[in-house]
């Protein structure tokens, strides 16, 4: 166990995999109301776009992130895999609203039942990624984002943020280790999945707790290892205060001997990323500075962004990708 006084506070962003920019903005900004904070490329790719979603501001904990990749081919679900994402939502009555406008939307969505306690109602994009909305009904915790003004979403009914994270693993053990042992998570809980009787979920805490700062694994023995594509999900990431606490998490987990990608600077964040013992990719990256260091609130996402040291590469870089126009976001 570490004993340092620094700990995590939550879900920052979570990341995952699309074929196609344009359908997946359509749908993020469009259906679920989000706002488009920073268009921007994947930083050891530029050839792929990187497109984060979020909140009014882009606040951390409020943004899901998405790799174009046009090459990609379909996930093929499994273990070794964040299997399920959640999104916040205010109250149960804006699950029921949501329960109708996906299926004014025809978008995939089950009924609304209750997981580790709140309601809850999953849905899956065009792509086949996995969503679960879940109620803050009652939740205290995380604070929740900030609706966004220019949403086709009554503010009443947006989406407030990211909610717990589902891990599906072949044998929870290790996974549980780097949660408690390394990382300061809590076991909560755990909750039955209604899916084909499967075991037990149990929960994982950190920080303040509540919706914006759980884990939930899921142990399956029955499933092949995940093969990353769209639909799928690349990483999630946890919140670190700033600079200084990143550090120290990178001196914690060196020390433990995990291979790790030691400081990253991301520009609108600062990151350290490694794999746990089941694959599964995990980042920590620092609240700040945020995404209107090189763009004013009032128009994130509007123009690609690059960070300093691609600027000089600018045109090369807009010229292979393919043009996603942010002007006509109203339905």
């Amino acid at each position: 166990m570490h004993h340092r006084e620094i700990y995590l506070k939550g879900i920052h962003h979570v990341s995952a995999i699309t074929a196609n920019g344009l359908a997946n903005f359509d749908f993020y900004t469009k259906v679920l109301g989000l706002r488009l904070v920073k268009k921007t490329v994947n930083q050891d790719d530029t050839s792929m776009y990187h497109l984060f979603y979020g909140d009014g501001k882009g606040n951390p904990g409020t943004e899901l992130t998405f790799f174009e990749i046009p090459s990609a081919t379909q996930n093929q679900e499994g273990v070794g895999s964040i299997s399920a994402l959640s999104l916040r939502v205010k109250d149960d009555e804006a699950l029921t609203y949501w329960q109708d406008r996906l299926a004014e939307f025809k978008v995939e969505h089950d009924e609304i039942i209750v997981r580790a306690g709140r309601n809850t109602l999953a849905f899956r994009d065009g792509e086949g990624q996995r969503f679960i909305l879940v109620s803050d009904e009652g939740n205290c915790g995380v604070a929740a984002g900030e609706p966004w003004d220019k949403s086709p979403v009554p503010s009443k009914y947006s989406i407030l943020g990211l909610g717990p994270v589902q891990l599906t693993v072949q044998n929870y053990e290790p996974t549980a280790m780097v949660l408690t042992g390394l990382l300061g998570f809590r076991e909560k809980g755990k909750y039955t999945s209604t899916i084909n009787g499967q075991p037990d979920i149990i929960v994982y805490e950190t920080g303040e707790g509540g919706t914006g700062a759980e884990v939930h694994i899921e142990e399956r023995n029955d499933l092949p290892r995940e093969v990353q594509g769209y639909g799928g999900v690349h990483h999630v990431a946890f919140r670190v205060e700033n600079d200084e606490e990143l550090r120290d998490w990178i001196e914690q987990v060196n020390r433990v001997r995990m291979p790790n990608s030691g400081f990253v600077d991301r520009y609108y964040f600062r990151s350290l990323y490694f794999r746990e013992p089941n694959g599964i990719l995990l980042e920590l990256a620092t609240d700040g500075p945020g995404f209107d260091t090189d763009e004013d609130m009032e128009h994130l996402g509007e123009k690609l962004a690059l960070p300093a040291f691609l600027e000089p590469h600018r045109i090369q870089i807009e010229s292979s990708l393919r043009p996603i126009s942010t002007s006509n976001i109203s339905l």
